[in-house]
């Protein structure tokens, strides 16, 4: 796994280079917004730690470009920013998550690990499956000419469950994958957002997509 930091404060640059490759990370560091986007931009990381406040470009800018340039790495900003715009102007922007300064690196650890848990984007922009269209990119989903109204989370789990089609997906992988490390494993939130999902889904047709196997988990067939 190779991580990309961009942050202006070299203490904190080297000590979190220094901790992530004690977790066998590859790290790069860098100082400023420029360098940042440039590497984001013409290197493959499976996460992006970038700092709010940065020289020549500010992580906002950077955020911004990265996922102009239709770059869908994990970003993970680090910032001293908390009040609810900044935080919705954040998640606007493209950012999988934030950690407010001075953070533990345990905390850091496990927000990295949250955003590497959740699926990546299908690569193909329209998925048919059977009468079911799934336009990833623009979050449609049309079954029989019928556009079907989706939660944020209930595309989520469609998308998982497309990835993986054909194999079996338990609710401890979506739980895993689709929700965050506060999700309680214990709760029932699984089996009722796919029975909403169902209903949406398949309500009204004769072939049924998303089938339960053996109460162990569910799956979509080709």
């Amino acid at each position: 796994m190779r991580i990309l930091i961009v942050e202006d404060e070299k203490s904190l640059r080297e000590i979190l280079q220094k901790n992530l490759q004690e977790e066998k990370y590859l790290v790069d560091i860098v100082a400023d917004g420029d360098s940042g986007l440039f590497l984001a931009t013409t290197n493959n990381y499976d996460v992006i730690i970038l700092d709010y406040g940065l020289p020549k470009l500010d992580g906002k800018e950077v955020c911004r470009e990265i996922r102009r340039c239709k770059i869908n790495t994990p970003i993970i900003m680090l910032t001293g920013r908390t009040q609810p715009e900044d935080m919705l102007e954040m998640f606007e922007l493209g950012v999988d998550d934030y950690i407010k300064k001075p953070f533990l690196f345990a905390e850091l650890l496990a927000r990295i690990n949250a955003v590497l848990r959740r699926p990546k984007a299908v690569e193909s922009g329209v998925i048919k499956i059977d009468n079911l269209l799934l336009e990833v990119d623009s979050r449609k989903v049309i079954r029989g000419g019928k556009t079907i109204n989706l939660t944020p989370k209930e595309f989520q789990i469609l998308v998982y469950l497309v990835k993986n089609m054909g194999k079996l997906v338990s609710p401890e992988d979506l739980l895993n994958n689709v929700w965050d490390m506060n999700a309680d494993m214990f709760s029932k939130t699984v089996k009722t957002h796919i029975m909403n999902l169902r209903k949406k889904v398949d309500g009204g047709h004769k072939k049924k997509l998303i089938q339960t196997i053996n109460r162990s988990g569910y799956i979509i067939k080709k």
